[in-house]
C-alpha cells in the first residue's frame, strides 16, 4: 500500500513540520508515504466570490495533474462524510482490499477545493464541522492515517 498526501501551500511552522515528520517516520513501518506540496495562489486583500473561485480552479488544476494514476482519491471536504477513527481504519482496509493499492488524500488551500477536484474524488471525507487551518489539517490527517494502520494491525494506540 502507498499513501500520497497532496496539499496546497508550503508549511512554515516548525512544530507542524516536526509533527508531520514524526508521524511519517512512524508510518514507514506500515506503508510508503509520499507528500506532494503544491504552490498556493496568492489571495489579494480585496477579494470576492468570483476571484476566490478562480483561485480554487487554478489550484484544482495543479491538484488533478498531481494525482497518481489508478489511485483511490479521498478529498478532505467539509461536506464529506464524517468517520470515527475505527471507521477510517476500516475504509482504508476496504480500499486496500477491494479498490486500489494506492490512496491519495487531498487537502486544499485556504479557500478549499475546486468543484473539479471534488468531482474527481472517489470519496469525500470530513474530519469535523469545525474549520481548521489547512496546514494543521495535514498533521491531523497523517496522525489519523497512522492510527488507522495501528488499528488494522491490532496494535495498541487508538484508545
Amino acid at each position: 500500500m502507498k499513501i500520497t498526501i497532496i496539499s496546497v501551500g508550503k508549511l512554515k511552522e516548525t512544530y507542524l513540520i516536526d509533527g508531520i515528520a514524526e508521524y511519517a517516520k512512524r508510518l514507514s513501518k506500515y506503508t510508503k508515504l509520499e507528500e506532494i506540496v503544491l504552490n498556493d495562489e496568492p489571495i489579494k486583500d480585496k477579494t470576492n466570490d468570483t476571484l476566490n473561485e478562480e483561485i480554487k480552479e487554478k489550484e484544482g488544476k495543479r491538484i488533478i495533474e498531481a494525482i497518481p494514476s489508478k489511485s483511490y482519491v479521498i478529498a478532505l471536504d467539509l461536506k464529506g462524510q464524517m468517520l470515527d477513527s475505527v471507521e477510517l481504519a476500516n475504509k482504508i482496509l476496504d480500499i486496500q482490499t477491494y479498490n486500489a493499492s494506492q490512496i491519495t488524500f487531498i487537502i486544499g488551500g485556504s479557500l478549499g477545493l475546486s468543484n473539479e477536484v471534488i468531482k474527481h474524488a472517489d470519496y469525500r471525507l470530513c474530519f469535523s464541522k469545525m474549520t481548521f487551518p489547512h496546514q494543521l489539517m495535514k498533521l491531523i490527517l497523517i496522525e489519523q492515517i497512522y492510527r488507522s494502520f495501528k488499528i488494522n494491525n491490532n496494535e495498541t494506540y487508538h484508545k
